[in-house]
């Protein structure tokens, strides 16, 4: 009995790559032609992009019927537009999330393929080398040596989304459906038998980093707020420590008046110091609180996580109305 032919999917989020989608599709192309006995997929996922990106993706698709598009309606993010194309993808054999700028080569998913194949449920790329700036080496760093203490679940280090997942751990990723979404954290969370692949990042083939210094930021907040209630717990330990102080320095002041009058306590300086101290840790921990709070707000709101704009798909197009 022969056998049925795997078919793979690569979700392929896009914002303002017009610029290098043509060198990206074709290395990507040259990869997968070294497999001929696996048919591919190709969903590239617009993201609201501003430039000639969708257009590009359209011709794309004109020449390589292996080629969807989804364009959604507006920016939602790398996180979500990955989620879309997640949905479209759902069914096949195994997934393969990448981004289009180069800095994934395209042959590090043959490898992730082989290993899949050897019996792993989800392959990732960890990188062995990055060619960043010293900043955001240095912010990467930080942030997953934070990560790593912080989480309730092993997020492993220098790893992106770039990675295959089995048909079975996609069927359970697309059931998370969080807004604030972190899928390298979900993925770790999911399970299933996970192996990393060492490979060197590139540099961007062209066009800039979609994920400048503000967006860094939120997904960092992203990955913590989603996997760990640490900050919560730590605004309980920084009250006791306070409180404890406080009554260390109440302690001070009775024995002085007690026990040696003569001697003044100064301290209107001291005071106000500590007054703005206090003032300050209560609104940052009201912010955390807030963090919190305005996550389970949004998820109770209960709105889809996209819009789609088009969906073309083989020889059909559809346009929402």
């Amino acid at each position: 009995m022969t056998r049925a032919r795997r078919l793979l999917a690569y979700v392929l989020p896009v914002h303002n790559e017009s610029d290098g989608l043509h060198a990206f599709h074709d290395a990507l192309v040259t990869a997968t032609n070294k497999r001929p006995d696996l048919d591919f997929e190709f969903v590239y996922v617009d993201d609201g992009s501003r430039d000639s990106s969708l257009e590009v993706l359209l011709r794309l698709r004109a020449d390589d019927d292996r080629v969807t598009v989804i364009s959604l309606a507006r920016n939602f993010g790398h996180q979500i537009a990955v989620t879309a194309g997640l949905d479209a993808a759902a069914g096949r054999d195994a997934v393969i999330i990448m981004d289009t700028d180069l800095q994934d080569p395209p042959e590090v998913s043959l490898q992730l393929i082989e290993t899949w194949e050897s019996g792993v449920d989800v392959a990732y790329a960890q990188r062995r080398t990055r060619r960043d700036s010293p900043f955001k080496r240095g912010t990467a760093y930080a942030f997953y040596w934070l990560l790593t203490r912080l989480a309730s679940v092993d997020i492993p280090r220098n790893v992106g989304d770039f990675r295959l997942m089995d048909r079975a751990v996609v069927a359970e990723v697309i059931r998370y459906r969080e807004h604030d979404r972190f899928l390298r954290g979900i993925v770790a969370h999911v399970g299933f038998r996970q192996e990393a692949v060492s490979f060197d990042r590139d540099p961007r083939y062209a066009g800039s980093s979609s994920y400048p210094l503000r967006k860094m930021l939120k997904l960092a907040a992203d990955g913590i707020l989603g996997f760990s209630t640490f900050p919560l717990r730590l605004i309980s330990r920084l009250g006791m420590l306070i409180s404890l102080l406080s009554v260390l320095g109440a302690l001070f002041v009775i024995y002085v008046r007690t026990f040696e009058p003569e001697r003044t306590v100064p301290g209107w300086a001291f005071i106000a110091v500590g007054m703005f101290l206090l003032g300050g840790l209560q609104l940052l921990m009201m912010g955390v609180i807030g963090s919190y709070l305005g996550r389970v707000y949004v998820e109770t709101q209960g709105r889809p996580l996209y819009s789609l704009a088009m969906v073309a798909r083989g020889h059909d197009e559809e346009r929402s109305p």
